[in-house]
């Protein structure tokens, strides 16, 4: 089996960023550096465009699967090094072919770039001469110039030569917190994490909310959402989730009588409390699952009135996605197994028989306001929040979030 050398990781949408280029390919090259933190030879190095990860013996597998979930990385590439002469690069060529075992009626091609133009031979005169030594010691594969199944990759630079030919899909989009942060509502649920994915793909950091209403859920159905929050930290490196004692005002909500509305009514107190939450974590907007139509609180009438609780941005990822698209992603990211475990969160508590799919702004308005000290339970909900610090390599790290006491808030 090969041994790689280095690996080749490309930038995606960073390219059309213009001036602000530079910021953005530094903050790739941060969150590799993080990401890598467990694999002490490596090197990390920045050139235009580029990321090159020297891997110093470091096993190539394991790197690359840490670093396919780095946002703004479109691509990886293993890549065999030797040195820049033509004896060297015809042998290492030959043998690096001859390691991928490819089978009969394989084609592929060379494609040779002289990026050290001192190098005495040109790029098509290189397509020529890597391809020889190739086709007289593997006599089974073909040329194919248009569309090969395997394209050799040789540039040629003056201090090495660099030889590829796998090009590893990787997360896209931009790097992390390039666009900001946002406070991801983060249930048990499929959606949610999703929606915290997608955001923090386009450029988001974010920290997690997570609403408890014990004795009525389990520390299970807790335990569940950390690990969820374990799993989107793979991605960012380090996540926040605040856990919300929700339980009083959940009850006192039920007690209204009003069975319909009960949904709309706990998801304002939930944005509610998650602004406050993003005020004081120096958050823009608020990032949730909802995916229109797909239940009764997610009618373009009821998202409608609960955004209404709020007053910087609702982003919604999936808004326009459908369930089996959100589960693929949720399974490609790596959430959906640890979703569909059975321990329910708060919000699927309450869940009345017939559901309002068309809230009224101003009844719902009015019973909130005759909800006897809700204002008060939510400054409490905010100062008993307690906040988790979560990595993916680490035990999670718990902490009070005292700051919430401030009077500022209140």
């Amino acid at each position: 089996m090969l041994q790689y050398d280095m690996l080749l990781l490309r930038f995606g949408e960073i390219a059309i960023k213009g001036k602000n280029r530079p910021r953005f390919e530094k903050a790739a090259l941060s969150h590799v550096k993080s990401l890598l933190r467990s694999f002490p030879n490596v090197q990390v190095v920045k050139d235009f465009g580029r990321i090159y990860v020297v891997l110093n013996g470091e096993p190539s597998s394991q790197v690359i699967d840490r670093l396919k979930n780095v946002f703004g990385i479109t691509s990886i590439s293993p890549v065999k090094m030797v040195d820049t002469n033509l004896e060297s690069i015809l042998s290492a060529a030959t043998t690096f072919i001859q390691s991928l075992a490819l089978e009969k009626e394989t084609t592929f091609k060379v494609s040779a770039r002289r990026v050290w133009k001192l190098f005495p031979y040109s790029s098509h005169e290189m397509n020529r001469l890597v391809s020889g030594p190739i086709l007289n010691t593997c006599q089974h594969l073909k040329v194919d110039v248009h569309n090969p199944d395997v394209d050799l990759r040789v540039e040629i630079r003056e201090k090495a030569t660099y030889l590829y030919c796998e090009v590893i899909p990787a997360a896209g989009g931009f790097p992390l917190g390039t666009n900001g942060k946002a406070m991801l509502l983060l249930s048990g649920g499929i959606d949610s994490p999703v929606a915290g994915w997608s955001a923090m793909r386009r450029g988001l950091e974010i920290e997690c909310i997570h609403f408890h209403s014990y004795p009525f859920t389990s520390k299970k159905a807790e335990e569940k959402v950390i690990e969820l929050a374990k799993i989107l930290s793979r991605y960012g490196g380090q996540i926040k989730l605040h856990l919300v004692p929700f339980t009083d005002i959940q009850t006192a909500l039920a007690g209204t009588g009003q069975e319909s509305l009960i949904i709309t009514l706990m998801r304002r107190a939930m944005l509610r409390i998650a602004t406050i939450l993003a005020d004081h974590n120096e958050a823009l907007a608020l990032v949730t699952g909802d995916s229109l139509g797909q239940v009764a609180s997610q009618t373009l009438s009821s998202m409608n009135v609960i955004g209404r609780a709020t007053d910087i941005p609702l982003l919604r990822p999936l808004v326009m996605s459908d369930k089996n698209e959100i589960i693929q992603l949720a399974q490609t990211i790596g959430t959906y197994d640890l979703s569909i475990l059975p321990y329910e969160d708060c919000c699927t508590l309450f869940v009345p028989k017939s559901p309002s799919t068309n809230p009224n702004l101003g009844i719902v308005e009015k019973i909130e306001a005759g909800v006897p000290g809700l204002e008060d339970m939510i400054e409490k909900a905010v100062t008993g929040t307690e906040t988790l610090v979560i990595k993916p390599d680490d035990e999670v790290r718990r902490k009070q979030d005292e700051d919430m006491i401030q009077d500022k808030w209140f």
